[in-house]
């Protein structure tokens, strides 16, 4: 995720941002997997796991659009951190209810990893972002 730290005249939207398409791409992972989860996980876990993972690219378009102001920047990444970090918890859940093969959920986990790492990042240098 290198490139995302890089001050780049061709990020045009927060769709050309390498953590928002590793997001993205793994809560259409999740939302695969979780089409397997018993019915009964239909509004508890499934719904919090689509909720979360999805809530994490949200976040990130709407940070984009706030990078006039640092403090509401910064604040909307923080946000996507929290539903990132969510969304592998319910990872674990997954995991230990045997809905989730263990080998599927570590690689998401990591991806995860990867996306946390990516908006700390942003978070502690906000100042290449902002307009």
């Amino acid at each position: 995720m290198e490139t995302d730290f890089k001050k780049n005249q061709c990020l045009i939207s927060h769709e050309d941002l390498i953590v928002y398409q590793k997001a993205f791409e793994s809560a259409m992972k999740i939302f695969e997997l979780s089409k397997k989860f018993p019915m009964e996980e239909r509004y508890s876990l499934t719904d919090q796991i689509r909720r979360s993972s999805r809530s994490v690219c949200a976040n990130l378009a709407e940070t984009w659009g706030k990078r006039r102001y640092k403090a509401a920047f910064i604040a909307k990444l923080s946000d996507s951190e929290g539903e990132a970090a969510e969304t592998q918890v319910w990872l674990k859940f997954a995991v230990n209810c045997h809905y989730i093969d263990i080998e599927k959920a570590r690689e998401l986990y990591g991806i995860y990893n990867q996306i946390l790492s990516g908006l700390v990042k942003m978070i502690h240098n906000p100042e290449q972002w902002l307009l």
